[in-house]
Parts: C-alpha cells; structure tokens; sequence
C-alpha cells in the first residue's frame, strides 16, 4: 500500500512538470492559450500521451491504495486516474489556433474530440466535488484540511469557469484560458497529492 500511496503522492508533481516543460519546447504553443491537451497533438505529441497515461496509472494506484482508509477519497482518485487514462487514448481536437495552421475553434467536433472532452469530466468536476465533500467531513476533526480542500475546490471550480469560456473563444478569456487550466490541474493534483500523504501518515 504504501507503494501505491508514494506514487499517488509523485503523480501530480511529475504529471505538471513535464507538461511545463514540454509546451516550452514547442515554438508554436502558447502556455497561457492552449490546453494542456493539446501537446498530444503535432510530432512529439506522444510524450504528453505518455505523461497523461502514467498519471492516470498512479491515480489508479492510489485509488486502490486508499481504500483502507476512505472510500469516498479512493472513488475520486480512481475516478481521476480512468479520466486521464480515457484522455491519453482520446486526443484532443485543435483548439484557439494550435497547432499552427488550424482553426480557433473546429467547426463540428470530432467524435474522439467529444469522447476526450467527456473523460475530462471526472477531473474537472469530479476532484472538485470531492473536495468540496471532504471539507465538509473534515470541518470538526481536521479544520486546516477541510479549508484546504475547501479552497481547492473553488479554485477548480473557478478556473473551469473561465477556461471553458476561453476554449470557446471567449474573448474575454482566450488568451488566458490556458493558464486557468493549468492553475486548477495543479491545485487539483496537489491536492491528490495531499491525500496521499495524510493517508501514508495514518
């Protein structure tokens, strides 16, 4: 269990890291624009299709590795990890003008398109429910947590806000839809990352 609690704990911090350093490689992607998803698009896209599958791998771990000490944290881990699994095998249509040569916005999506939007859905709203949900159990028995978590979920909840508009070519949020996504996966899976922890300590 412990193995599977360590990799849980590693699986954000590497999973940003290396989409942090893959979109500075690309000249022609713009960290504060696009998705993360979309550096599984174009030639070296597969490292961003590795790097998804491997998070989604050790979020599965960690799912399992937390069900000796809360169901509801092991569902949502697990529920993260089958999302980021589905979103490796479903690529991303291009969005806001990546890569280079293509639309803002694809003019009807693709049906994998739709499938790798409809796997995001457990990471995106899944987490921040259940954040939201450990806050409140937490409230008596561990108040610096339950705020904690509490604070992540709004910050998801916001950044979804304002990414999803700005995907859609909101001009009042496209050219910085790309850095509210990345400030929510982050808050997100260091929030898992968290988890992890306080359940090794236990």
């Amino acid at each position: 269990m412990k193995l599977l609690l360590a990799g849980g704990a590693l699986a954000g911090p590497a999973f940003v890291a290396a989409f942090l350093i893959e979109g500075a490689r690309r000249a022609d992607y713009d960290p504060a624009r696009h998705p993360v998803s979309s550096l599984a698009l174009g030639p070296g896209g597969w490292r961003q299709a590795a790097n998804v599958a491997t998070a989604g791998a050790l979020y599965l771990g960690l799912g399992a590795g937390l069900r000796q000490s809360s169901r509801g944290d092991a569902l949502v881990a697990a529920a993260t990890g089958a999302g980021l699994l589905a979103s490796a095998v479903f690529t991303t249509d291009p969005v806001s003008g990546y890569p280079p040569e293509t639309a803002s916005r694809p003019r009807k999506s693709s049906c994998e398109g739709q499938l790798h939007d409809l796997a995001a859905l457990p990471i995106f709203l899944g987490l921040p429910v259940g954040q939201l949900v450990t806050a409140w159990l937490c409230r008596r028995q561990d108040r610096p947590w339950a705020l904690a978590s509490a604070a992540a979920g709004i910050t998801m909840l916001w950044t979804l806000s304002g990414f999803s508009r700005g995907f859609s070519q909101d001009p009042h949020f496209v050219d910085r839809a790309g850095r509210l996504q990345r400030v929510g996966v982050t808050t997100g899976f260091l929030w898992l990352s968290g988890q992890a922890l306080r359940a090794g300590r236990t």
